[in-house]
């Protein structure tokens, strides 16, 4: 057994996660392709070594759903942190992270639903829709509900209304 597997897993992976909205105010979700239950979540990814926050969000919308025909609207002003179940973890998270410590970005779409395509190099995603921005804690994976619940409880303006009204920052 090496060094790395006597340690515990004490750190967060750092990441960022985006909240993705469409011209009706609704939230574009994914369905992983890589659980055997409907799992659903916003995309989300690690930030590279020397990335910042704000690079990593537009990368990783990029990667995932295949375009970044986007723009940043709102910043989360705390990180947000979860803790990934153990039968969740695959490819040496065990050795190294618990969970995952997030930076949000809040993005208005502007591209259009054909420009989301999930064939991308590496897809996580089997399916996709917007859903209302209320649907959201009953939507994604359990461990993921206190997160998507303390996002929201940070922009409290996107349930009210079907127009984001955040100012572009």
């Amino acid at each position: 057994m090496s060094n790395i597997e006597k340690k515990p897993r004490t750190e967060y992976r750092p990441c960022v996660g985006i909240m993705l909205l469409n011209n009706r105010g609704e939230v574009f979700v994914g369905c992983r392709n890589d659980l055997p239950d409907e799992a659903w979540q916003m995309p989300q990814g690690g930030i590279l070594e020397g990335e910042e926050p704000r690079q990593a969000a537009l990368r990783e919308l990029q990667e995932e759903i295949g375009t970044n025909k986007a723009e940043i609207i709102a910043e989360g002003k705390t990180w947000l942190s979860y803790e990934l179940p153990e039968e969740f973890f695959v490819n040496g998270w065990e050795k190294r992270w618990r969970g995952q410590r997030q930076k949000w970005f809040v993005m208005r779409f502007t591209g259009t639903d054909a420009d989301i395509n999930l064939d991308t190099p590496e897809p996580e995603f089997s399916a996709w829709k917007w859903v209302p921005v209320n649907e959201l804690p009953s939507l994604v994976v359990s461990f993921k509900r206190q997160v998507c619940t303390d996002l929201l409880a940070e922009f409290p303006e996107l349930g009210r209304s079907l127009a984001p009204p955040l100012a572009t920052v």
